[in-house]
C-alpha cells in the first residue's frame, strides 16, 4: 500500500494526504462517538477533477473510499471500518459558492460548502435557502444531499431532494457526470439526480449541486403553545394548515420529558409556558406581506384553538431574539441528550393518522418492558418525523444499558413503525447503523433492486462499502 499512498501524494500536494495517526484521528470517529474506524489515509481534494483522479486510482488498486463531509451524521455513514484498508475522501476544501442566479432563483454550491454559509450568502442577495437543521453551522451540502437531510422547514419546502435541481457527481470509475442544470422541468429519461441524492456516497460522490432559492420572507411570527395530548397537537396542525395554508413554515413538537432534560443541562432554556405541559408545540408562520397581516392571522388561529380547547396556553415571540430562543429550545434537545450520555435514537416517520396510537402504544410497551427508562420524544410533527429516543433510567450506566438492550428496543420500536406503515429512517439515513434492519423494512424486492443498482454503478464495491446496502 505504500506505493498506492505515494501515488495519492502525486495527485495532490502531500499535505492534503494525511497518513499520520494524529492527523487522521479527527476523521475516524462519528459525531455520536458510536463508530470508530481506521483509514489508510485521509485525502482532501479541492476540485472535482482531483476527486475523479483519486477515484480512478482507488479503482485501479481496489481501495475502498469513504466519502465524508462535515462529519455530523448520526448513523456512521461517513466513518470507515476497522480494516485500515479504506481511505477517507473528505470534501471540506471544496467549499465554494460558484453562482447565485438571481433570475433563475438558484444557488450552485460545491459539496464542502457549509450549510449556514449558503444560507447567509443567499440572504445577502435577498433570498432564502430553506434547508435548515441543528448542525447547519458545520454540516455540508454534499452530506445534506447524500443523506437527503430534512430539518425544520420540510413542511413548507421539502427535504434536500426537493430543493435540488442538478448535480455533478464522480462515478465509481472516476468519470464526472455533469448534471449541473437549474431546470425545474427536464423530462429526458431516468432522473439520475435522484439516484445519488440519499445514496450516502454508495453510488457516486456528489461534488457540486444546484439548489432552489426562494424570496426572503419579510415577516415571521413564532409561538409556543401547550397541548395536553398528541391528538390535540395534530388537530392544531390541521387547523393551522387550513387557516394559514402555505404560510405555515414550522410545526415542531417537544414532550415534557424532552424539555425537562433540556432545562437540566441548559437552565436558561426553561419552558415559558405555564404548568410544564405534556406537549409543547413550536409554530412559525412566514410571509412576504406586512408584519401585521401575519400577526393577526396567528392571533386569530390561536384564539380559535383556545375556543376549541386544543391548547391551554400560548406565548408569541415579541421579537427576533425571543423567536430564536424558542427555536434554540428545540435545537438543544439533541445537545442535552449528548450531555446526558449515550441514548438509543430512532429517527422515524409515522403517518399523521397513526401518530397518536403509535406514541401511546409504544410508550406503554417501552415502559412496561424497560421500567424507569426516559422517553425523549420530539420532532417535526408537521411531516410526521419523530426523534423517538430512549435514555436509561436515572443512575444506570448508559453504556451498559445500551449494550444489553439496544437490539431488543430497536426491534420493539421498529415493529411499531411497521405496524403503522412508517419508515425507520426519516432524515438521518441508514449508514452502517441500520444496515441490518433495512432488508426487513424495505422488503425483499426493494432490497434486491437496491443491490442491483449498487452492483451496476459500483461493480467493484469501492464506494462506501457496507453502508446502506451490502453486496
Amino acid at each position: 500500500m505504500q506505493d498506492f499512498v505515494q501515488q495519492l501524494s502525486s495527485l495532490l500536494d502531500s499535505k492534503y494526504v494525511l497518513t499520520k495517526d494524529e492527523d487522521k484521528a479527527p476523521y475516524l470517529t462519528d459525531w455520536r462517538k458510536r463508530f470508530t474506524g481506521k483509514a489508510l489515509a485521509v485525502v482532501l481534494p479541492s476540485t472535482s477533477a482531483e476527486v475523479a483522479d483519486i477515484v480512478k486510482l482507488c479503482a485501479h488498486h481496489h481501495v475502498p473510499i469513504v466519502p465524508q463531509g462535515g462529519h455530523t451524521g448520526f448513523c456512521g455513514g461517513a466513518t470507515p471500518d476497522d480494516s485500515g484498508k479504506q481511505i477517507i475522501l473528505n470534501l471540506k476544501r471544496m467549499n465554494q459558492i460558484r453562482e447565485i442566479d438571481i433570475a433563475n432563483q438558484t444557488i450552485t454550491l460545491e459539496a464542502g460548502c457549509i450549510l449556514q454559509t449558503a444560507q447567509e450568502k443567499a440572504a445577502a442577495q435577498g433570498f432564502l435557502f430553506p434547508l435548515s437543521l441543528g448542525a447547519e453551522g458545520s454540516c455540508m451540502i454534499g452530506g445534506n444531499l447524500a443523506t437527503n437531510a430534512g430539518g425544520t422547514n420540510v413542511l413548507r419546502y421539502g427535504n434536500a431532494r426537493d430543493l435540488c435541481l442538478g448535480l455533478e457527481v464522480v462515478t465509481a470509475t472516476g468519470e464526472i457526470w455533469n448534471g449541473i442544470r437549474g431546470l425545474r422541468k427536464d423530462n429526458t429519461g431516468y432522473d439520475l439526480r435522484d439516484l445519488f441524492v440519499g445514496s450516502e456516497g454508495t453510488l457516486g460522490i456528489i461534488t457540486t449541486a444546484v439548489m432552489k432559492l426562494y424570496p426572503l420572507p419579510i415577516s415571521q411570527w413564532t409561538t409556543l403553545v401547550a397541548c395536553q395530548d398528541i391528538a390535540s397537537s395534530i388537530a392544531l396542525l390541521n387547523l393551522f394548515q387550513k387557516r394559514a395554508t402555505s404560510l405555515l413554515t414550522g410545526f415542531e413538537m417537544m414532550t415534557q420529558e424532552s424539555l425537562e432534560l433540556n432545562e437540566k443541562h441548559f437552565p436558561q432554556m426553561a419552558n415559558p409556558l405555564s404548568g410544564s405541559p405534556p406537549f409543547t408545540i413550536l409554530v412559525e408562520l412566514s410571509d412576504h406581506e406586512s408584519e401585521d397581516h401575519v400577526k393577526q392571522l396567528l392571533e386569530m388561529i390561536l384564539e380559535e384553538a383556545f375556543e376549541s380547547h386544543l391548547i391551554s396556553d400560548a406565548v408569541i415571540a415579541s421579537n427576533l431574539t425571543q423567536a430564536n430562543a424558542f427555536w434554540h429550545m428545540r435545537e438543544h434537545i439533541t445537545l442535552a441528550q449528548a450531555q446526558e450520555g449515550a441514548n438509543l435514537k430512532h429517527d422515524i416517520t409515522i403517518p399523521l393518522s397513526s401518530l397518536d396510537s403509535f406514541i401511546q402504544e409504544t410508550d406503554v410497551l417501552v415502559r412496561a418492558q424497560y421500567p424507569g427508562v426516559r422517553i425523549i420524544n420530539f420532532g417535526h410533527l408537521g411531516d410526521g418525523n419523530l426523534h423517538y429516543n430512549i435514555a436509561p433510567p436515572l443512575g444506570v450506566d448508559p453504556k451498559s444499558f445500551n449494550e444489553k438492550n439496544e437490539k431488543s428496543i430497536h426491534e420493539l420500536v421498529y415493529a411499531q413503525v411497521e405496524r403503522c406503515h412508517g419508515s425507520i429512517s426519516a432524515e438521518h439515513g441508514v449508514g452502517q447503523l441500520k444496515l441490518n434492519d433495512l432488508r426487513a423494512h424495505k422488503g425483499e424486492v426493494a432490497h434486491e433492486l437496491m443491490k442491483t443498482l449498487k452492483r451496476a454503478l459500483d461493480p467493484q464495491n469501492i464506494l462506501n462499502p457496507n453502508k446502506v446496502v451490502s453486496i
